[in-house]
């Protein structure tokens, strides 16, 4: 892997929240970075943000940073962006699949048959976004003969978290990294699903700010949306990348291993305590 030349990297679902952190964390060493979403102006979204501003700033911070607008439920877009990717540069270096709807009524209370039907709207994007963002990367990863896929993800993967919608989805990419991995392995391209404890988000500091004494505690241990992306620099750094490959990673726990400090310095706690282990798949091999 040549570290001098320019990396180019996709992060999908970049207008805003882990994705532009991610996206704006790589942008510091140079990156050249695509950014995809939704969101092409201010009042589109609840929540404020816009691919063309993401990459605004990480030309800012010294990569350079292209906006691209793409609904992740229609695959011909998608097949598009990783088109002008081989048209522009030639190559890929990292993919993150971090696009994902976020129904509304994601966290409220009781059982899921209480709940709207559009939880599912995350098997769509989230689920099979993830699939078919690196269906289409493929090629361009594997003529690399190195390279880095990650999936974000989170312990909901593991403990119930938000209901059944969520955690099959978060099952679903932690298990798409194992197998993903075991196809791109002969081409030196590593897959791993990221878990990343709460973020700092638009979403998460409007209801810290709602109700600032209930969330104290989970505040003081949040973590920054760049943290994850500092860790996926690091990630691709590593000359041991690839014995990680297929694996499921706490963030907090690779970012000690590897010397990764948050934005602020701090060092974020792993929540595997109380939330529990990431999944151990089985080794075998059925083609």
């Amino acid at each position: 892997m040549d570290m001098n030349a320019t990396r180019i990297a996709v992060v999908t679902g970049a207008s805003r929240g882990a994705g532009k952190g991610i996206a704006l964390a790589l942008a510091a060493s140079g990156t050249t970075v695509y950014v995809t979403g939704r969101t092409s102006a201010d009042g589109q979204a609840d929540l404020p943000g816009t691919v063309a501003q993401t990459a605004d700033e990480i030309t800012a911070r010294g990569g350079v940073g292209i906006p691209v607008i793409v609904d992740h439920s229609d695959d011909a877009q998608v097949a598009a962006l990783f088109d002008r990717v081989r048209s522009e540069h030639g190559k890929l270096d990292i993919l993150v699949n971090n696009a994902i709807a976020i129904p509304s009524a994601l966290t409220k209370k009781g059982p899921f048959w209480e709940k709207p039907l559009d939880l599912t709207d995350l098997f769509d994007v989230g689920m099979r976004s993830s699939y078919v963002s690196s269906f289409y990367a493929g090629p361009l990863l594997a003529a690399n003969g190195s390279g880095l896929v990650v999936n974000t993800s989170s312990f909901g993967g593991s403990c119930y978290m938000h209901g059944p919608a969520y955690g099959a989805g978060k099952a679903a990419v932690d298990k798409m990294a194992h197998d993903m991995a075991v196809d791109f392995k002969p081409f030196g391209v590593a897959v791993i699903s990221l878990w990343m404890g709460l973020l700092k988000t638009e979403r998460t500091m409007a209801a810290f700010a709602a109700n600032p004494a209930m969330y104290e505690g989970l505040a003081a241990t949040a973590e920054s949306v760049e943290f994850p992306g500092r860790i996926i620099d690091a990630l691709h750094r590593d000359p041991s990348l690839m014995e990680r490959t297929g694996q499921v990673l706490v963030g907090a726990e690779i970012a000690q291993e590897l010397g990764v400090t948050d934005v602020d310095g701090n060092q974020p706690p792993s929540h595997r305590p109380f939330l529990g282990d990431p999944p151990t798949f089985s080794a075998a091999v059925v083609e």
